[in-house]
């Protein structure tokens, strides 16, 4: 995910091979002086999450993008709030929102969504007042992420916002939300025709912090999760749900207060029928290039990052499949059984403490 290289295909490994469980041993070692920070966390309850649910965009124009998606994956629109519009991930509820660019604000992922088990609005604010946020109805709509770090705030009935430590933004939300503010999303909008591919749900968003470490443990002891994968041996990856969805949180580990905001790098669909070269032809008849430079990430161009052992990829590397929208917003496209770990497909992966 780090560094892209040409694609070539490689021996596929099942992610239990010697080598592999002693990389995974050394893996952990490398990670003991960290869980010291467990301890020192609060022992509040941790929320119950369920599955990564949604995610939005902010582009600069929303039917373009509207246009570009259900185009490559035929998503129907399963609701409208104002000038945002929701848009379908697989047979839902899951979707995905593209709101337009405010003053100031450059394209980018806005929110990651995730599902709570039992959903209750107040329930979930008591929760994350437990863990230390602070109600703040005035952070929706401050432009300086670092400045909404610990607060959150109640969108609707079915979902509420928080930001973390290093200012990312989150929803938790009922498993039945589908983007609408009254929780009706009855009229869905049929797209023109049926997509290029079937997008199957959300797998992961891999994000960039000043602390990864902490990031990490703070996570695992908000929602009380455990570890996946590792993709190297200080970057593992936060499972969620099924055993194939997960949160990457990678960087520094810078000491003191961070001094720029957690930065969401990219989101990453599960499709049907994947195939690297016959993926890349579907992107191409859309007018989607091959990447010329890896400095340089044009809008409409797609590459393939390999995955190398020394990452937790298999011998020969785990291709990862990426493309940039209108805005240049970075997406990847994996294996259905795709969950961060070893193998060809980045299926190997066991939960690791």
């Amino acid at each position: 995910m780090k560094r892209p290289e040409d694609y070539t295909p490689g021996k596929r490994d099942n992610g239990h091979s010697p080598n592999t469980l002693r990389r995974r041993m050394l893996q952990m070692a490398a990670l003991a002086p960290f869980a010291s920070v467990l301890n020192a966390q609060s022992a509040a309850e941790a929320i119950a999450v369920q599955k990564l649910h949604t995610f939005g965009l902010r582009v600069s124009d929303v039917a373009r993008s509207v246009a570009f998606y259900q185009q490559l994956f035929g998503m129907p629109i399963s609701a409208r709030v104002g000038d945002t519009v929701c848009l379908r991930i697989g047979s839902g509820p899951q979707f995905m929102s593209l709101r337009p660019l405010q003053p100031g604000e450059t394209p980018g992922i806005t929110h990651i969504g995730l599902s709570v088990r039992d959903f209750n609005a107040q329930s979930v604010a008591a929760q994350l007042q437990a863990h230390g946020f602070v109600n703040d109805a005035s952070a929706a709509n401050e432009a300086d992420n670092l400045k909404r770090a610990m607060r959150y705030w109640p969108l609707n009935q079915q979902a509420v916002a928080f930001a973390g430590k290093e200012g990312l933004n989150f929803q938790l939300c009922d498993p039945a939300y589908c983007g609408s503010d009254n929780g009706q999303c009855s009229n869905i909008a049929a797209p023109n025709g049926a997509g290029l591919m079937v997008l199957n749900d959300i797998n992961h968003f891999t994000n960039f912090m000043s602390h990864a470490p902490n990031t990490n443990q703070f996570y695992l002891n908000l929602f009380g999760l455990e570890y996946l994968a590792y993709q190297g041996p200080t970057s593992p990856t936060v499972g969620v749900g099924d055993g194939k969805q997960f949160l990457m949180f990678v960087g520094g580990a810078q000491e003191g207060a961070p001094t720029r905001p957690g930065r969401m790098d990219h989101v990453s669909m599960s499709v049907e029928g994947f195939d690297v070269e016959a993926i890349q032809a579907k992107l191409e008849s859309v007018g989607i290039t091959p990447r010329m430079d890896d400095n340089n990430t044009p809008a409409l161009v797609h590459w393939i990052s390999l995955r190398m052992p020394n990452r937790g990829g298999a011998e020969g590397g785990t291709p990862e499949l990426y493309f940039s929208d209108p805005d240049s917003i970075h997406i990847q496209l994996q294996h259905l059984d795709y969950c961060g770990g070893g193998g060809y497909l980045g299926d190997a992966c066991a939960p690791l403490a």
